[in-house]
């Protein structure tokens, strides 16, 4: 099992910086960095984060073809590679449909324009043109081939991903989600070169570790408010959420009332919706996970409390899991 972390480069470099030399330390394999147009931007960070570190991969989790342009993508994932001396990955995926209104973009097709800037941004990695005739000179990867995954939830973008991507990052945290992901990713693989057991099938969760299971479950409500405030009826239905709750929570997250958002969470979305608890809990779910085909384990938001005591929390489950 692979352990990585999930970071939102939304606050000082310096304190991103110390959170994945802490997470290299602790035995972290990767870091994800979110790449939002209104944070700092992802590989500028990246490149910072790769000479602060000598050991974690490192990649942008993740970019979307409608804001980058894949060969803006390609060029900027060779360069972290070299500055990185080869612990560059890449995550893709189709972004958001609130997104692109704020920048006035058309979010057209997005399974077939997510597929498509992984075919190029792989063929440009590796030395290729793509069909207009673009290609990458002056870079120089170190690795043979940067490790490319998709970002999935739904049934067609999960088998997608199965079929052009080195992994996928499954974008839930329970396991009725996980029955239902992973093996429309291996109909995806059927149709690749790739073999299952090199195929990195990624759990991009929200998480939240404490030893006091109280303030774990306090901390992991606003980010399950706004997993359930955009999480379609299908997905409520799975995990027997009440529409009518859920919309409620949507009501108050309209209005910016994250306190009333937050008070409508219970104990049960919670588990639907984020990995909780204290370390024996997160450890009890991760072999749950694992035993359903999941061999990375991605920690996101919110962490915990002090995420500098959560990530150290992990330190122990890391080493159980090695």
């Amino acid at each position: 099992m692979k352990f990585s972390l999930e970071l939102l480069p939304n606050e000082p470099i310096k304190d991103i910086l110390e959170l994945i030399k802490l997470a290299e330390n602790i035995g972290f394999e990767n870091v994800w960095i979110t790449d939002h147009y209104n944070n700092r931007d992802v590989f500028e960070v990246l490149s910072i984060a790769a000479y602060e570190t000598s050991t974690i991969k490192m990649g942008s989790g993740v970019s979307n073809p409608y804001v980058r342009n894949p060969v803006t993508i390609a060029a900027a994932s060779t360069t972290l590679d070299e500055i990185s001396n080869g612990r560059a990955l890449l995550g893709v995926g189709p972004g958001d449909k609130a997104t692109m209104e704020t920048l006035n973009l058309k979010w057209n097709k997005p399974l077939k324009t997510v597929k498509e800037a992984i075919q190029s941004i792989r063929l440009l990695t590796n030395g290729g043109k793509i069909e207009h005739g673009a290609c990458l000179n002056g870079t120089s990867k170190i690795q043979d081939s940067i490790p490319i995954y998709m970002a999935a939830q739904g049934p067609k973008m999960l088998e997608a991903s199965g079929e052009v991507a080195d992994g996928t990052l499954i974008n839930a945290s329970n396991p009725k989600d996980f029955e239902i992901a992973i093996p429309l990713i291996n109909k995806g693989l059927s149709k690749s070169s790739i073999s299952q057991s090199k195929f990195n099938y990624a759990a991009y969760t929200s998480c939240s570790i404490d030893n006091n299971i109280q303030q774990a479950y306090s901390q992991s409500k606003i980010v399950v408010a706004f997993i359930i405030g955009g999480a379609p009826d299908i997905v409520l239905n799975r995990h027997n959420i009440p529409i009518e709750a859920a919309h409620k929570i949507r009501s108050c997250l309209g209005k910016y009332d994250f306190k009333g958002a937050s008070n409508l969470i219970t104990e049960d979305m919670i588990h639907a919706f984020c990995v909780c608890g204290t370390p024996e809990d997160i450890t009890n779910k991760i072999e749950l996970l694992q035993n359903i085909g999941v061999n990375e384990f991605v920690v996101g938001s919110p962490i915990g409390k002090d995420r500098i005591k959560s990530l150290k929390l992990l330190k122990d489950i890391i080493n159980s899991f090695n």
